[in-house]
């Protein structure tokens, strides 16, 4: 084996010396030696089923040692018989089973010899046993009379034992024993007394040996039991036939032991054996055996009794057992007694045998052998088999010792010792072999050794040497020996290398020399890396039916790779690799994976690993935490009219420690079956004292709380009712409500089912009007209101309500206030004026109403005004009303919203819970004049190389008289770059058209037209279009707002012979994809009449029916879609073509408050010049009430807006020429 690490050869100096090494191990079988008896038979019955015996003897020895029988003490030659086979250097032989083997039949022993001496076996007994027959004999019938004794004899043949002895009849039937009737130890079958019964002719004994597996059956025997004889031999009619006269009664008679025996008998038991005793009776009636142990008391559980008491049994005698024994036969005429003295003995046993070994000359001998036994032992030496005269040995010899000086060759020799009683012989041999050898190395040299770093080494060197050899190791090339604490020599030569470092590896000899001659072998050593392992993670606490994954990771030497193996194992168990259990327990080489963990699975694991050198484990416990198993064991004590002890026994925590534990009720009386908390007490307390309510019927439950949640609840205690109580509290919520003006409806929270402490419960109401001296008004109710009728308007009543049960009344109640029903206001407010703020605000004012004319609580005042006519055209219009609400008391308010240049009217109103009170007189006022509306349509009509025709159209609303119009253009292009604004002032207010000149060609311009009144000029009206190219003719685009329900829809203001794209799309539309596009070619004035009938053709009415249907169906299909809520995407180039209708529907609603979100082109203006103001007012948002949505905030957030409907077709009036598509190139 290659050196794994080079180390500076050290020399340490170590002598090792050891006395009698020699002796300790086996002697080789190259040396000269002793016979020995390696393997005999034991005592060997020779079943006649067998095909042969063997008879087994070995032994070895150097030279190879012979081997002579003897039988019976007597010289047996194995080539006497051709039935016995023999083995070359082998003393077995083996008996074939042909003919008559019984002559085999003896003791034998095997004697094995060679130059120096006899080794002798044990003597070996072999048994051939004859086939067990009962005789053929006739027995005579057996005639008694009745209550005699019998005695069936059985005589069973001899066998080997064991030896099962059956009484049956001819049916193979056993024979029924009891006290009266029972058979003996040696199978005799005793009749106390015989019955009539007992007569039969089949009595049969069976006698059964199983190791020979034979049954075999006695002659069936009769037995005859006559009925009466009379006491007398008179004859006479008149005599006396008596119980007395026919049974004759005695005392018992001992039938064993026999009479014979006398009144004691001695019984002698093998040591460790079974002693039995027997004693059976005969007698009228029938005796009953009783033992005692006269010599001290009967041995507690060990002595039993068999056959009905008249076998005394003892198992695994001892000496104590030794004793004088009685047994005792009694009946009711007498008694009978025997005793036993029973002696206990033993075959022999070794105290000290003698002990053989290796001596070298000249040293001396002693041989012991003790023996005890009872009787005692007496000890015989041989040498080489013989009996030792001692006349002719030259050592010394006693019963218990032999000794010898001065040892040399020629006394070895093969030493017997045996000792024998009557019970047995054992036999002792110690071959003593005086040797005078050379040291031998039994070890191979050159042997190659490996362990790891920190283990111990264990360098081998087995030696053999007479006399003993003294032993020494080296390193490499040192001739040192060995010298430190950490090297060791064993007895048997090996040298231990403890706590091993790299620097250990290396060349070893082992050196071993006595005075005959010296020997010498090397071993080497290789120190490999010790083997380490981490399971992650450590200790883990983890969640029932959460999973865990461990990893086992491992280091090793690579050269111990192919070695290396891992397992793992659960609280010492194995785990098999690749266990599935349903899959949820996998081992994967160095990865343990458990899912869905259960509280089983809680243990230490333990990754072991092992190589060729070492093994080594690495643990991690996983603690699996789990909600607490519920409490045990509910049990009531201390109990009180309103408190009990509860107490319990806590589950197990599943390794997290109950944080609390939660105590719930349930009563039958008023909510069976719901199950409510009562109390929590902390989570290391088991007994709590329970707070009840009267006349309850309780049982509780426990649940325990932990880290990882709540347990199952306890089972249910025991039910435990609390006696009733007159109530501990009064109703609470005390208040009234009333729907009509002269009524009072008290109502109250009742009481709660564990709050009425008793049956009969029922409300003492009292009531009397405050301020006024009267006596209380009673009334008892049952429920939990009651209705006063005719009293006063809006007057304030002191209020009491109290519990009462048919145990009492609950505690004084408290007073409460409230008042009678409520009735409108009836009085209007009145000094209502009007402050005008701009032209859509206003702030009112009024003086509110007195408060008895309010009668009920004052909510707030409600303004209410219309509009009845315009004053740009003096035109009456329809009152429409809106509304604001002003909550609380306050006299004035702000009024949005309102048209300019309009005359309103006004009135305000109080109101309470009940309802509105009358108005005030009305207030006319007017709004001044404001800033108009975008017009409703700019169109691109007509496009030169330089010029262009607009067209617009009035304005939805002028909001004044109209002063003219702003005319503003740019050039734009597709970038966000804009070129500067151009204005152009109309001042006549009636153009509704306008020629541009001197524009740029192919150039895309955007166009701009406001309205303008004396407060200034109102939102732009847009439009895009580009100039033609020199030669070719003005494109520009039209858009229009269609209405969803329009079947058809003009388009005006076209040129005639020109060609126009058409097409219809979607407002908002994600991608402006066209539902409808054609291309179309307007008539020239001259073909204008070709044309004239189209409308009342009927393909063309077809057309245009199914036109319009399409396009019904897909308007439909895009405003559900629409109305789903999708949000799409708004590119910048939509800040570039905003879309009219929308914008001008949000004009619309909101007025002048313009869309903070709105993001203007770079350059472009925000109005037409800086003089322009916002209209918004600036007084405070508090001013403004409540509308039909709403009302102003005192922060100045708008929560609400003025009530009151849109006029008629503000969506169709807001078309516009805004393009919502791309311009054709």
């Amino acid at each position: 084996m290659e050196m794994l690490l080079s180390t500076k050869r050290i020399t340490i100096c170590l002598f090792f010396f050891v006395l009698n090494l020699a002796a300790a191990i086996e002697i080789p079988l190259s040396v000269a030696q002793l016979p020995t008896i390696t393997e005999q038979s034991n005592a060997q019955i020779a079943y006649p089923f067998d095909e042969d015996f063997t008879i087994k003897c070995e032994a070895k020895g150097n030279p190879q040692p012979i081997f002579n029988w003897t039988k019976d003490g007597k010289p047996f030659d194995l080539l006497s018989d051709p039935r016995i086979l023999t083995f070359n250097n082998s003393g077995t032989f083996v008996i074939q089973n042909h003919g008559i083997i019984t002559n085999f039949q003896g003791k034998y022993r095997c004697y094995a010899s060679n130059a120096l001496g006899t080794a002798m076996s044990e003597e070996i007994e072999l048994i051939v046993p004859s086939v067990p027959k009962f005789p053929k004999e006739k027995i005579e019938p057996l005639d008694v009379e009745h209550g005699d004794s019998v005695i069936l004899h059985c005589n069973p043949p001899k066998g080997i034992p064991p030896l099962h002895i059956y009484w049956m009849n001819i049916d193979l039937q056993h024979i029924p024993q009891d006290e009266r009737v029972s058979m003996s130890l040696k199978g005799d079958l005793y009749f106390a007394n015989v019955e009539e019964n007992d007569s039969r002719s089949d009595y049969c004994c069976f006698a059964a040996f199983p190791r020979l597996r034979t049954i075999v059956q006695k002659m069936p025997m009769t037995l005859k039991v006559s009925r009466f004889k009379h006491a007398n031999d008179s004859g006479s009619p008149n005599a006396a036939v008596t119980k007395a006269n026919f049974i004759k009664e005695r005392k018992p008679k001992l039938l064993i032991p026999p009479e014979s025996s006398g009144s004691s008998s001695s019984v002698t038991v093998i040591k460790g054996g079974v002693l039995l005793l027997e004693c059976i009776a005969e007698g009228l009636p029938t005796p009953h055996l009783n033992w005692v142990k006269v010599t001290g008391s009967l041995p507690k559980d060990r002595p039993v009794t068999e056959n009905y008491g008249k076998i005394l049994k003892i198992e695994q005698v001892s000496a104590a057992d030794e004793g004088t024994y009685q047994c005792t036969a009694s009946n009711s005429v007498g008694r009978v007694k025997h005793e036993f003295h029973v002696h206990v003995e033993e075959p022999p046993q070794w105290i000290k045998e003698p002990e053989g070994g290796v001596y070298s000359v000249g040293t001396n001998l002693v041989l012991l052998c003790e023996a005890f036994g009872n009787p005692e032992p007496t000890i015989e030496w041989k040498l080489n088999g013989m009996p030792i005269d001692s006349r002719t040995f030259r050592g010394r010899i006693s019963a218990r010792e032999i000794s010898l000086t001065n040892l040399q060759l020629q006394d070895s020799a093969v030493y017997q010792c045996e000792a024998s009683n009557k019970h047995g012989t054992i036999l002792a041999s110690a071959n003593v072999n005086v040797l005078n050898i050379a040291p031998l190395i039994l070890t191979s040299d050159g042997e190659n050794y490996a362990t790891v770093v920190g283990y111990s080494a264990f360098l081998h060197c087995e030696i053999f040497a007479s006399p003993v050899a003294d032993i020494r190791w080296t390193k490499d090339d040192s001739i040192e020996p060995l010298s430190a604490l950490r090297y060791e020599l064993n007895k048997n030569g090996t040298l231990e290398i403890k706590d091993t470092r790299k620097e250990d590896a290396g060349s070893y000899a082992c050196w071993a020399a006595n005075s005959v001659g010296k020997r010498a072998i090397t071993a080497n050593l290789d120190i490999r890396d010790a083997t380490k392992l981490v399971v992650t993670p450590k200790n883990p606490r983890v969640l029932k039916s959460h999973s865990v994954l461990l990893k086992c990771q491992s280091e090793y030497d690579s050269h111990l790779k192919h070695s290396f193996k891992l397992s793992w194992r659960k609280d010492g168990g194995e785990l098999p690799v690749n266990s599935t259990e349903y899959g949820r327990i996998i081992v994967d080489m160095d990865t343990l994976f458990i899912s869905s963990v259960t509280l089983e699975d809680q243990g230490v694991y333990t990754c072991a690993a092992s190589t060729s050198l070492d093994s080594v484990t690495a643990e991690s416990r996983l603690i699996v935490l789990d909600v607490p198993d519920p409490p045990e064991d509910l049990q009531l004590s201390e109990n009180q009219n309103r408190s009990v002890r509860l107490s319990w026994k806590a589950g197990a925590s599943h390794n997290s420690p109950v944080n609390e534990s939660i105590i719930e009720f349930e009563e039958s009386r008023w909510e069976p079956g719901k199950w409510q908390e009562l109390t929590r007490t902390a989570g290391n307390e088991t007994t709590a004292i329970l707070s009840l309510a009267p006349y309850m019927n309780y049982q509780f439950r426990v649940i325990s709380v932990n880290a990882v949640g709540r347990s199952r609840a306890s089972k249910p205690s025991l039910r435990y009712a609390t006696p009733p109580a007159a109530p501990d509290k009064n109703p609470e919520n005390i208040r009234i409500e009333a729907s009509e003006p002269n009524e009072m409806v008290m109502k109250w929270e009742p009481l709660k089912p564990a709050e009425r402490n008793g049956p009969g419960l029922e409300y003492k109401v009292s009531w009397r009007q405050q301020g006024v001296e009267a006596d209380w008004n009673e009334e008892m109710v049952k429920k939990h209101s009651l209705t006063l009728r005719n009293t006063p308007t809006f007057v304030p009543y002191e209020i009491k309500v109290q519990a009462v049960n048919n145990l009492g009344s609950g505690p004084e109640p408290n007073v409460t206030t409230g008042y009678s029903g409520e009735d409108i206001p009836d009085a209007a407010p009145s000094s209502v004026s009007v402050d005008t703020v701009n032209s859509t605000l206003v702030k009112v004012f009024w003086f509110g109403i007195p408060r008895d004319r309010v009668r009920g609580h004052l909510r707030g005042y409600k303004v209410s005004w219309w509009k009845t006519k315009s004053m740009l055209d003096g035109k009456r219009h329809h009152p429409e009303k809106h509304f604001l609400t002003f909550v609380g008391d306050r006299n004035y308010g702000m009024i949005p919203g309102l048209e300019p240049f309009s005359e309103f009217r006004l009135t305000v109103l109080a109101y309470n819970a009940k309802g509105d009170g009358p108005e005030s007189s009305p207030v006319v006022f007017e709004t001044p004049e404001g800033v108009p509306e975008q017009p409703r349509f700019l169109r691109i009509l007509n496009f030169d190389k330089d010029s262009v025709t607009l067209s617009w159209g009035l304005p939805k609303k002028a909001n004044g008289h109209l002063t003219g119009y702003v005319l503003q253009y740019q050039i734009i292009n597709e970038t966000h770059e804009i070129g500067p604004l151009n204005d152009v002032s109309i001042t006549n207010h009636s153009t509704l058209s306008w020629r541009l000149s001197n524009l740029s060609s192919s150039t895309k311009y955007k166009f701009y037209v406001r309205a303008c009144t004396v407060k200034g000029c109102g939102k732009p009206v847009t439009e895009e279009g580009l100039t033609m190219a020199q030669g070719s003719k003005g494109i520009g685009k039209i858009s229009e707002a269609v209405n969803p329900t329009q079947k058809f829809h003009p388009i005006e203001a076209l040129e005639p012979g020109t060609e126009y794209t058409v097409r219809l799309v979607t407002k908002n539309w994600v991608d402006n994809n066209s539902i409808f596009e054609d291309v179309i070619e307007t008539r020239g004035r001259a073909y204008a009449g070709i044309y004239d009938g189209i409308s009342t053709q009927g393909w063309f009415i077809g057309l245009m029916c199914a036109i319009a249907l399409l396009t019904l169906l897909l308007l439909t299909v895009c405003f559900v879609r629409r109305n789903k809520g999708g949000k799409y995407s708004v590119k910048e180039k939509e800040d570039l073509h905003p879309d009219p209708e929308a914008q001008s529907i949000k004009d619309e609603i909101f007025g002048e408050y313009s869309d903070s979100d709105e993001k203007p082109l770079k350059g472009s203006l925000q109005s037409i010049n800086g003089d322009i103001k916002a209209t918004e007012s600036a007084d405070s948002l508090v001013d403004y009430g409540e509308g039909e949505h709403g009302m102003f905030n005192e922060d100045g957030s708008f929560i609400g807006a003025y009530s009151g409907s849109k006029e008629k077709g503000s969506v169709e009036s807001t078309g516009s020429s805004t393009a919502t598509f791309p311009l054709h190139a």
